[in-house]
């Protein structure tokens, strides 16, 4: 049976790596998904399949590099585990000013994986992994982080793909 699946894909709509999402749309239709959409221009495309993310993830890939020339990473989750992402609230109640992001891994991480990627935490970013995915409170906006892309290496968390929660929550709340 069919679920509704959400691909994020990195990096898209960043420098020269440019797409039109209703180009995006029709790519992932020509996979064979249905319910095809996108929720604003970065990269994140519903749509409806049977098949599951270790299916899903190299033939968006690949379809994207084929169509726009370009490699992006493709982390899909389905609408349940979206639901579950925005319900867990592993922070509370943030306090003003703060930002709250969710990293997509391709798989969960190794215990000693995990254990690097949360003590990358520090005054001004916290880290918690749950599963594959990766809550993120910074204190302050998102380019007040202290970490750079070779910290996330080499805990072992990339490559990965961040959305901000509220996005998140509203997408959650379009798919119903």
């Amino acid at each position: 049976m069919a679920k509704q699946q959400v691909a994020f894909l990195r990096a898209v709509n960043v420098g020269k790596r440019r797409m039109q999402m209703a180009d995006l749309v029709q790519t992932v239709e020509g996979l064979g998904y249905d319910d095809v959409w996108t929720y604003i221009a970065s990269g994140n495309v519903a749509f409806r399949s049977p098949l599951g993310r270790g299916t899903l993830e190299p033939a968006i890939e690949a379809a994207v590099a084929d169509a726009f020339g370009f490699d992006s990473e493709a982390f899909v989750r389905t609408a349940a585990q979206l639901r579950a992402i925005v319900d867990l609230e592993p922070f509370g109640a943030l306090p003003a000013g703060a930002t709250y992001l969710v990293a997509f891994l391709r798989s969960a991480p190794t215990a000693a994986q995990k254990r690097a990627i949360e003590d990358l935490s520090g005054d001004v970013d916290t880290l918690e992994v749950h599963g594959a995915d990766v809550h993120w409170r910074i204190e302050g906006k998102s380019l007040d982080t202290v970490l750079k892309a070779k910290d996330w290496k080499a805990a072992g968390a990339a490559p990965n793909t961040t959305r901000n929660i509220t996005m998140l929550t509203k997408l959650v709340d379009k798919l119903g």
